[in-house]
């Protein structure tokens, strides 16, 4: 299957077909993780360990770094 990307606003985007996201089992909802071998775009599924380890860690930065405002902002 040969696919072009498209125009999202100041971005592009890949469109995948409806029956590959049913077979893969993933939605707008999934994470994925981006890698390349230099050659190739590699697009997988984040597993929910990987995924769950990621959010810990994007709110441990986000405690450092606003975490005084966002105490302020709930008193």
């Amino acid at each position: 299957m040969i696919k072009q990307l498209v125009r999202h606003g100041n971005s592009l985007a890949l469109i995948i077909d409806k029956p590959i996201l049913e077979m893969l089992n993933i939605n707008s909802e999934t994470f994925f993780e981006l890698n390349t071998d230099g050659k190739n775009l590699i697009l997988s599924p984040q597993t929910d360990m990987k995924q769950e380890a990621d959010i810990i860690k994007s709110l441990e930065k986000i405690n450092i770094k606003y975490g005084n405002i966002l105490k302020k902002l709930a008193e």
